[in-house]
């Protein structure tokens, strides 16, 4: 269904209230621009010494700096610690105090800044068509960085090796250079999956782009890997002793047992990854992908507590959001309603306290655990989060096993059970754990002016959300650029369009359309109880700076008393063993350190979110609203047209909006198949390309998700 504004715009504005927003002191200005000043230089510095290592002017600096800390308390560990994965640590502390600074003026920010249409490299798509998927300018550049990364250190490593006489020392030494560029790879593999993390937040990557990336990591880590292994088996293969070294485990210096098994790990995470078999197999893929704890624990044991420093950072940062995301999803999450819909879609809403924010374009993981303890499924958010401040929906469409068995659960609930009070003593019990929300840190689509929303099947539900979301800004008064908004959705049947009425555009302005749209459904009502948890890392950045900190204080408090009174005291040597003791102190800091600031975290948050939960209590149901279908009154402020048994004809489209709109940022944001985003990217790319002065600008946004 393709849903066309008007000649003139969509939603108008109260020019007097949006976009002044308010002013903040200098100091707090000027603190900003400090902090990211310092962050810049902090990452630039660490990203070229990663990237120059392999020099040897890089390289003597390096040996220079561990024969000065080697004496110190914390000996090598702490000197490596502190040169590779301090710096990633101490720029997730300062982006914490800068978010926390930043507050929600970006929108402000970006439209005194927007008055010029402009390109952007994170929304210029440049590859449509590939392995990577649509890749825009941002992505193609850090591509194309980790390429000459890999290749550069690679090519440096072989011609020191040039010189070498023996065929067999020279593969070994080969092998040995890829284990050390894949350890530098796996400093960065691992912070994209944490989905909390303050890093992610600061740089606006929403989890659903971070899980690419962390796609594309681990091919190429797994890559590395894969050929240190090789040529390490072909060398001792040659020699006849490669069964003696494959059992050998050394007390000094690499041990090769503890690499094999993290290795036979990390393939059978990589082959169950691969999209046929996760496609196929989800349940495979994602039961095979905890063996990452012992793809971890292993690769610590096999290269000693100093080496694993390379990549403890990255580690350590997704540990800790890892906890955080545990003890968040320990609360069970009363669904308050279920309501199905004819075209095999479902909505769920869930209670959540008052002081737990997300944006329109927000992410959560469900468990239903009447289903399944183990199962963990991704779904957009398809309310507003100024819909309500107690409640959240998503739209589920019923397409695998799992949605299948809810689906017929919610069904046979309405089926068997006709009274109010029958179902809710049945369906109090049905409860679900909730991981998120999480997604971009600033709700990026009140950034245009002008949006195209393009959504294939059910991809229309963060679009309801944007919906309502912006009509909320504009009847409350608050900041929201969008003036026009055209919608593009790709549907099979019209029995989708039902979705349509969960925005409830009647409710929030009586005389904005006029659906005429009949609605068929079952609604089901529950028993209203306390929310999710807030204990997320994308919810009260305070909290979360808090934990990081005291976290990482606590890994410094651990290893130094380690260092003290067991490692020095009783000379320990043992690389294998000091690996072992080291990862251990990482996770009790985080157990207890951090633990420590999550159950005063969770203390706080049953301290204000009391009183709404004995309201919550009081009022004892919710209902859903209800749709009003209104007949044609007033003019029309949308015009829509149905296509069947075609494709839409984005070529088209972008034109016809490029002319009417004029010289324009226009946002198009895209949820729906690879198919989809490979058309859409397609038509961005070609209108830009062919861009003149006077004709607008497509800035293409994904928000579709592929795990």
């Amino acid at each position: 269904m393709d849903v066309k504004s008007g000649q003139e715009p969509l939603l108008s504005r109260k020019e007097d209230v949006v976009g002044c927003g308010k002013k903040r002191p200098f100091w707090v200005s000027s603190a900003k621009v400090i902090l990211r000043v310092v962050m810049w230089v902090i990452f630039i510095t660490w990203a070229a010494f990663i990237f120059l290592y392999p020099s040897d002017f890089v390289t003597n600096l390096y040996h220079k700096w561990r024969q000065a800390t080697e004496g110190t308390l914390f000996g090598i560990t702490g000197s490596l610690f502190l040169l590779f994965s301090g710096p990633i640590l101490l720029i997730a502390i300062l982006g914490s105090a800068y978010i926390v600074l930043a507050g929600e003026e970006e929108i402000h920010e970006y439209e005194k800044s927007s008055k010029f249409p402009r390109f952007r490299l994170w929304t210029f798509p440049v590859l449509v068509d590939g392995p990577f998927g649509v890749v825009s300018a941002a992505e193609m550049i850090g591509i194309v960085l980790f390429t000459a990364y890999v290749v550069w250190a690679f090519a440096a490593y072989t011609v020191k090796n040039s010189e070498l006489v023996s065929c067999i020392l020279m593969l070994e030494l080969a092998g040995l250079r890829l284990g050390m560029i894949g350890l530098f790879c796996t400093a960065f593999l691992f912070l994209p999956v944490a989905r909390g993390s303050v890093l992610l937040r600061l740089i606006d990557i929403p989890f659903e782009h971070a899980t690419r990336y962390h796609v594309w990591l681990g091919h190429l880590t797994m890559l590395l890997f894969t050929l240190h292994g090789l040529f390490y088996v072909i060398g001792w293969g040659i020699e006849g002793r490669l069964a003696r070294e494959l059992m050998d485990w050394k007390n000094i210096g690499i041990a090769n047992l503890p690499g094999v098994i993290s290795l036979l790990a990390g393939l059978l995470m990589w082959v169950t990854s691969l999209p046929g078999v996760r496609r196929i197999n989800f349940e495979l893929f994602f039961y095979t992908h905890q063996l990452y704890v012992v793809f971890v624990v292993f690769l610590a044991l096999h290269v000693g507590d100093f080496l694993f420093c390379f990549a403890a950072g990255g580690i350590f940062l997704f540990m800790l959001d890892r906890f955080l995301r545990f003890c968040q999803s320990r609360r069970t999450v009363n669904i308050l309603s279920a309501r199905s819909f004819p075209c095999g879609t479902l909505e769920l809403v869930l209670s959540k306290p008052a002081n737990l924010h997300y944006n329109a374009l927000g992410w959560i993981f469900l468990q239903v655990r009447e289903l399944s303890w183990l199962q963990w499924h991704p779904f957009s958010v398809s309310s507003s989060p100024l819909d309500g401040k107690h409640h959240l929906a998503v739209l589920i469409k019923v397409l695998g096993n799992w949605t299948g068995r809810l689906d017929r659960l919610v069904s046979s609930a309405s089926e068997q059970e006709t009274e109010t009070e029958r179902l809710l003593q049945r369906y109090s019990k049905l409860t679900a754990s909730v991981e998120g929300p999480y997604g971009h840190a600033s709700p990026y689509h009140l950034t245009y002016e002008n949006l195209i929303l393009v959504a294939g099947g059910i991809g229309i539900s963060p679009f309801l959300a944007i919906l309502s979301d912006v009509l909320h800004r504009l009847k409350d008064g608050k900041p929201c650029m969008p003036k026009n908004i055209l919608i593009v959705w790709a549907i099979k049947t019209s029995d989708e369009l039902p979705l349509l009425h969960t925005v409830g555009m009647e409710s929030i302005f009586p005389n904005f359309s006029n659906w005429s749209l009949s609605l068929e459904n079952h609604n089901l009502l529950w028993k209203r109880g306390c929310g999710m948890s807030v204990l997320v890392g994308t919810g009260n950045i305070i909290w979360s700076g808090i934990y990081l900190i005291v976290s990482t204080v606590g890994l410094v408090i651990t290893v130094a008393l380690l260092d003290v009174f067991y490692i020095n005291p009783y000379q320990v040597t043992s690389w294998w063993y000091k690996g072992l003791l080291f990862i251990a102190c990482m996770a009790a800091s985080v157990l207890i350190f951090g633990g420590l600031v999550i159950g005063l975290w969770h203390l706080w948050e049953r301290k204000t979110s009391s009183h709404e939960c004995e309201k919550n209590t009081e009022n004892g149901t919710v209902k859903q609203n209800e749709p009003n279908i209104h007949k044609d009154s007033g003019k029309e402020q949308y015009i829509s047209t149905t296509l069947y048994g075609q494709r839409p004809d984005f070529r088209g489209i972008f034109e016809t909006m490029s002319d009417r709109w004029g010289n324009v940022d226009i946002g198009v944001i895209l949820c729906g198949p690879p198919a989809l985003q490979t058309s859409v990217a397609k038509e961005c790319r070609t209108q830009n390309l062919k861009r003149r002065g006077n004709q607008a600008i497509f800035h293409f946004n994904s928000h579709s998700f592929d795990l």
